[in-house]
C-alpha cells in the first residue's frame, strides 16, 4: 500500500522556512523534528527564503548581518580590553619614582 502524499498549505510553508532561518539546528535535525522529507524542505528554502542570496543557519553558516554583528560585538570587547591596559598602564607610570 502507497503511502498518500501530505499537502501543506503556502502559509505553513513559509512559516516553515522561517523556522528554519531562525534556528541553529542542522537542516536534517528539522526535517526528523518536523516529519517532512529533507527534500521537501530544501525545495521550500528554494521558494520561500526570505535571505535566497545568503545561506541559512542550519548549513553552519551565518547570515551575513549575524556575523557583522559578531565582528561588532568582538571589536567592542576587544576595544574595551585595550581600555582596560591604558588604563593600567597609566596608573603605573603616573607614580611618582623615588
Amino acid at each position: 500500500m502507497k503511502e498518500q502524499r501530505k499537502s501543506y498549505s503556502q502559509e505553513f510553508k513559509e512559516n516553515a522556512v522561517k523556522y528554519i532561518q531562525e534556528q541553529v539546528k542542522s537542516l536534517p535535525e528539522i526535517a526528523e523534528e518536523m516529519n517532512i522529507p529533507i527534500g521537501t524542505l530544501r525545495q521550500w528554502m528554494g521558494k520561500y527564503r526570505k535571505f535566497p542570496d545568503e545561506p541559512f543557519v542550519g548549513s553552519g553558516h551565518l547570515r551575513s548581518q549575524d556575523q557583522l554583528n559578531k565582528e561588532k560585538d568582538q571589536e567592542i570587547a576587544d576595544l574595551k580590553e585595550e581600555i582596560a591596559i591604558l588604563k593600567k598602564a597609566k596608573h603605573i607610570f603616573s607614580k611618582e619614582r623615588n
